[in-house]
């Protein structure tokens, strides 16, 4: 079980990713375009650098949905890969089966 403080810390940073997520789209647009002046891409820039750094969608971490783990995850399940196990030995998981041969 991963400390509850990670794991809150990881919902706080969703919550501000979500937040931001239309602003800096816009913000990104603004800078990538060709026919914006240089002024505006500047301050484009700047508001961009204010926002806060957990509003980056690449800050977050993807974590099993029941342990909060961080390594081990597999993202089609949400789960860590001890939770997948087990899901899948009771039958929880329809057509994933353990492989033998």
């Amino acid at each position: 079980m991963a400390k509850s403080s990670m794991v809150e810390r990881e919902k706080k940073r969703n919550k501000v990713v979500r937040r931001c997520s239309e602003k800096r789209v816009k913000l990104k647009a603004i800078i990538k375009s060709p026919t914006t002046s240089y002024d505006e891409k500047q301050e484009a820039m700047l508001q961009l650098q204010k926002m806060p750094r957990n509003a980056s969608p690449v800050r977050l971490r993807n974590r099993c949905s029941i342990t909060g783990r961080p390594k081990g995850y597999y993202r089609k399940f949400g789960l860590g890969r001890n939770k997948l196990r087990e899901a899948a030995m009771r039958g929880d998981i329809p057509g994933l089966i353990k492989a033998s041969w």
